[in-house]
């Protein structure tokens, strides 16, 4: 007899972003996001992003009507003064860490099908002003290991 096949598991990502949002939060510390901006389905004011990434404050103070579900990371913020709606696909979000500590976690890269799986869902919620439309597509090489986090003030 064989093993009994098992379905799929879901990304781990979204459940380590929402827990590390509420540790961050919790200890009186402002949560950021390290976003990839060049990611199909991210909608971040284009002026915000740099290298093709964006540093996010998510903290509750910062931002509206904030949902962190299985799929993406959306709120509205003000930028310049003007409140815009923000989607970040969970594919998308590098890290989260605390501003004035530095302290969080990159997101761990998912499986090759959790990826695919993720990309599908996440195409269809692109609009047509994203960053990513205009950028080059994401490389395909492993996430570089080690520090990549910098202090933004």
């Amino acid at each position: 007899m064989g093993e009994p096949v098992l379905p799929p598991m879901t990304s781990q990502r979204p459940y380590i972003l929402r827990a590390l949002y509420e540790w961050i939060a919790d200890n009186g510390m402002t949560p950021h996001v390290l976003v990839d901006a060049r990611v199909s389905g991210v909608r971040v004011p284009a002026h915000t992003v740099k290298d093709g990434q964006v540093v996010l404050n998510i903290a509750d103070r910062a931002v509206a009507r904030l949902e962190m579900d299985n799929d993406a990371l959306r709120f509205s913020a003000r930028f310049g003064g003007v409140s815009q709606s923000v989607v970040v696909p969970m594919a998308a979000v590098i890290a989260i860490y605390a501003r004035e500590t530095g302290q969080g976690m990159a997101l761990p890269a998912d499986l090759p099908s959790e990826t695919a799986d993720a990309g599908a869902d996440a195409a269809p919620s692109a609009a047509p002003e994203t960053p990513a439309d205009t950028d080059p597509p994401p490389r395909s090489d492993p996430p570089k290991r080690g520090s990549h986090l910098r202090i933004i003030k």
